[in-house]
């Protein structure tokens, strides 16, 4: 009898244990959703001119079974899918999700791995502007095969092999005239 107790006692506890954290999850959640979706459609509507994009959750009464829906409509276009969408405005819009979680739950360093590949040279304007504005906030690691992308780095690394060989890692600062104007590298230089 009192082993019983002891099993239901430990269940009752457990139970309020995984309710609290129900809780605090939904409301970890709802706040992260929220800033999240609203970071969204503003860099949506940066990325795409006129463009609309926004998050909807699929079941809003069940936070902790819910998904989120997508929303993107580049100006002039009207697709109900987002496999309607060329490659690169789906990248694109899959960027602009990525940058508003960076934007509502910010991080010293984010790490992108040819993110922008299938994007033409108005679409990978957009996504620098956005590395440029992110840049004053934390450290971007991109690996990219784009010369703009490479253009727009303090740093390069790259990794070479000779035949046979084994790897080596070669890296460059960037020049500070690129990056500041050569006023501002002369005054450097002189300081």
């Amino acid at each position: 009898g009192a082993q019983l107790e002891d099993i239901r006692s430990t269940r009752r506890e457990l139970n309020k244990v995984i309710r609290a954290i129900d809780e605090e999850i939904v409301t970890v959640f709802a706040s992260a959703y929220a800033d999240v979706a609203t970071n969204f459609t503003e860099l949506f509507s940066r990325l795409f001119p006129g463009g609309d994009g926004s998050l909807k959750l699929t079941d809003p009464d069940n936070l902790l079974e819910t998904g989120i829906e997508v929303s993107a409509k580049p100006s002039g276009k009207n697709v109900k899918k987002l496999s309607l969408l060329s490659g690169g405005e789906r990248s694109l819009t899959a960027l602009a999700f990525l940058f508003a979680v960076f934007r509502s739950r910010p991080s010293p360093f984010y790490v992108m791995d040819e993110v922008e590949a299938a994007l033409d040279d108005v679409n990978l304007h957009r996504f620098l502007s956005l590395v440029e504005e992110f840049r004053e906030e934390a450290q971007l690691i991109i690996v990219s095969h784009q010369k703009r992308t490479m253009e727009a780095a303090d740093t390069l690394y790259g990794v070479t092999m000779a035949p046979g060989g084994s790897s080596a890692v070669v890296s460059e600062r960037a020049e500070v005239e690129r990056r500041f104007g050569t006023k501002a590298a002369a005054a450097e230089e002189a300081a």
